[in-house]
């Protein structure tokens, strides 16, 4: 690849097009009709570090640091780092079992409309075809264009192909292998797998020193070309493109990203995390975590199957079916999609586990789906006692839902009211629904005409009184959430 004619062509897109690379052109950016109306995507870790597969995907930064849990699990396993460093883990990933219309057809089955494959890790192993490195999924390792088979299968199926860039942290993520005799040591030259390997900043939030113009250049240079090469809906960024240094290279991305989907006549969107983007120039992301309100703004979560891990390694610690489906009612309620992580194992096969909990997701799916495909937020998300713990990283503990919690969203002439714990006596007061609450204006003072529940044959014994709108039910019994469909005039 010519770096300088590609790095030229970018700037003239960006000069030509309707979004220039600021942040008052970049708020012209209007968040995708069917993003916001999809509701439920599939996010993939899956890569080199899946090979060792223990701790987690950081295992090629971690088994770098001296004393650390994978350094010393590396010695035992494969010997010392200088002769068998992460480098040599590649030739190990061959993906042999991997078939992504199989993939595909699971990710249908789970009522995912949009799936996330990481293209590229901050170990710096890219996962498509590129002109940029050698070290790369078409060339090594499995030697397959693993984005591009994925996109071939998801579009035979109506899925849209989305991708992640995890790059920019490459600049500091194979640093600690400098510190001692290991496989990791100069000249390092751009193209190289551990190149740059810089010293990791004492925080990792630390805005200095910065990374290198060729670093940033080098970048772009990927994150354009996977816009470039598979067209993906959704570009995604993990937490370091915050980094001050990164924002001119952001908003020349952002801009050529946005000129190119117009030119194509499609509708895209980026994910970002803390402020990286100016407010409503992309989509806010919350890592391992949700809000506690009703957003006027659309968002998303990004979580995994596994608590400990986004990569599959071999004791993960896994949420339930349950879980997941709760959050995401609780997620779509508020004004937000979920981003569901699985991590295949190295041979290319989805774990038993993450089969199952997307199978159990996309039955409940296929029964309720109506209350969270296309669906619209209502004047409150929900009501009950249980609270949610508000922002990134909170998803580690499991939340114990009452009957009392419920959660609300609007579609077309229905207000749908999702009980996430269903009472064995079949009884559920709607305080939200209530004829009038003298003390306040109601949430709602229309006419409900009729109540259904999704999924079993019953006729709904409902009245609505002053305190609340009362359901009983007979013969509903679940473990999962159960949805009520209410006809308004």
């Amino acid at each position: 690849m010519d770096k300088k004619q590609y790095l030229e062509e970018i700037d003239r897109v960006i000069k030509e097009g309707k979004f220039k690379d600021d942040w008052d052109s970049l708020s012209q950016f209007k968040i995708p009709d069917w993003y916001r109306s999809a509701k439920f995507g599939i996010f993939i870790h899956w890569g080199v570090y899946s090979v060792p597969a223990f701790g987690s995907e950081w295992y090629s930064r971690n088994m770098y640091i001296q004393e650390s849990k994978e350094y010393k699990y590396h010695i035992q396993t494969y010997g010392n780092h200088k002769e068998f460093g992460y480098k040599d883990f590649i030739p190990m990933f061959k993906a042999e079992k991997f078939n992504a219309d199989e993939w595909a057809q699971l990710f249908e089955a789970a009522g995912a409309k949009y799936v996330m494959p990481v293209a590229e890790h901050h170990d710096g192993f890219q996962m498509y075809r590129s002109q940029l490195s050698k070290f790369n999924a078409y060339e090594m390792g499995p030697k397959r264009d693993v984005l591009g088979e994925l996109g071939d299968a998801f579009k035979k199926r109506g899925l849209e192909l989305c991708a992640s860039s995890h790059r920019v942290e490459h600049w500091f993520f194979m640093g600690h292998g400098k510190e001692f005799d290991s496989d990791i040591k100069e000249p390092l030259v751009c193209g190289d797998f551990y190149w740059p390997a810089m010293a990791e900043p004492d925080h990792q939030d630390l805005f200095s020193p910065d990374p290198s113009q060729e670093f940033l250049e080098d970048w772009l240079l990927r994150t354009c070309e996977i816009v470039d090469r598979y067209r993906p809906k959704v570009v995604y960024f993990d937490w370091w493109i915050h980094h001050s240094a990164v924002k001119p290279y952001l908003k020349k991305f952002a801009a050529y990203y946005y000129n190119r989907a117009e030119e194509l006549g499609i509708d895209v969107a980026i994910n970002y995390k803390h402020d990286a983007f100016m407010f409503g120039t992309a989509v806010v992301d919350i890592e391992r975590g949700q809000f506690a309100d009703q957003k006027p703004y659309f968002w998303q979560t990004d979580t995994a199957v596994a608590k400990n891990s986004w990569c599959y390694t071999e004791n993960n610690n896994y949420k339930t079916a349950k879980e997941i489906i709760c959050d995401l009612v609780d997620i779509v309620s508020k004004n937000g999609n979920l981003l569901l992580n699985v991590g295949p194992k190295s041979d290319g096969t989805i774990p038993k586990e993450d089969k199952e909990i997307l199978l159990e997701i996309g039955e409940w799916l296929k029964v309720n789906g109506e209350a969270i495909y296309n669906s619209k937020v209502w004047r409150i998300a929900g009501e009950g006692p249980t609270t949610i713990e508000e922002g990134q990283f909170t998803d580690g503990k499991t939340k114990v839902f009452t009957f009392k919690d419920i959660r609300f969203t609007v579609n077309g002439s229905y207000i749908y009211a999702t009980v996430l714990s269903y009472p064995k006596n079949g009884r559920i007061e709607i305080k939200s629904l209530a004829e009038k609450n003298a003390s306040k204006l109601p949430h709602f003072h229309g006419i409900i005409k009729d109540v259904s529940v999704l999924g079993f044959e019953e006729q709904v014994d409902w009245e609505r009184t002053e305190e609340a709108l009362i359901i009983n039910t007979n013969n509903v019994q679940s473990e999962k959430p159960v949805v009520f469909r209410i006809l308004v005039d």
